[in-house]
């Protein structure tokens, strides 16, 4: 009853946009520290960071690299500095450290809340006895998971610190997501990976896992079926109706 194939024993969400509102969070973060390094830089007429880059560029990779894909679009290359950069720092390190400081003041007032269907689909793989994991590039992870009140509905977290501590590569690699099934104990073709960006579901379809999940929260279906979605759904609660 959960649209799933029938082999599948194991589930690993995706966090940002898959089972949380943060997604918009983490867009609004990454808006304002790159308008911020771009207007230094080039003055008022300087061109914005967009939803479309977000989308290109940074959703569902770790922090570092967003920085350098959304960057190297723009033709800028900046040193890597270090990962204790200041937020002020024109580095990689230190960009990705301004919109993680500018996120957690995001969090801080607006709150986190779950996607009312993703929690009714995690009551229902819950119910339905299935392992889930959370797999995010995201060094939050914890935090945000805690804030919406889903600690009690995963066995394993993957996040951006778990990424870097073991030197994974992150998405669109499948690494992560290896790690995820790895530590449910489960065969990547017995777990189904949930994604809304367009690397985690090309690393679901490069880990070949037993099904991806496209959650197309931003209009790009037909991208996400290219890029690995075995099916694409607006919201995971589709998945349920389709065995009602």
């Amino acid at each position: 009853m959960l649209g799933l194939p029938d082999q599948i024993t194991a589930c690993l969400f995706d966090l940002d946009g898959v089972l949380t509102t943060t997604a918009e969070l983490h867009m609004a973060a990454w808006k304002k520290a790159f308008d911020e390094f771009l207007r230094a830089r080039d003055g008022e007429g300087f061109a914005p960071f967009t939803e479309h880059d977000y989308a290109e560029y940074v959703d569902g990779l770790p922090r570092a690299d967003g920085v350098r894909e959304f960057l190297r679009s723009r033709d800028i290359t900046l040193p890597e500095g270090t990962p204790d950069d200041a937020p002020t720092e024109a580095t990689v390190n230190g960009v990705g450290n301004r919109k993680n400081e500018l996120l957690a003041q995001v969090i801080a007032e607006r709150g986190v809340q779950p996607f009312p269907g993703s929690l009714r689909y995690l009551r229902a793989v819950r119910d339905a006895g299935l392992a889930v994991g959370v797999v995010t590039s995201s060094r939050n992870g914890a935090t945000v998971l805690a804030a919406a009140g889903l600690t009690d509905y995963y066995r394993t977290l993957v996040d951006g610190n778990v990424i870097a501590d073991r030197g994974l590569n992150g998405k669109p690699a499948p690494d992560s997501f290896l790690a995820g099934a790895q530590a449910l104990g489960v065969a990547p073709d017995q777990a189904a990976v949930f994604e809304d960006a367009l690397a985690g579901v090309q690393a679901g379809r490069a880990g070949s896992f037993g099904h991806v999940v496209g959650v197309d929260r931003a209009d790009q279906a037909d991208e996400l079926r290219a890029h690995g979605a075995d099916v694409v759904v607006k919201d995971l609660a589709d998945l349920l109706e389709e065995d009602a």
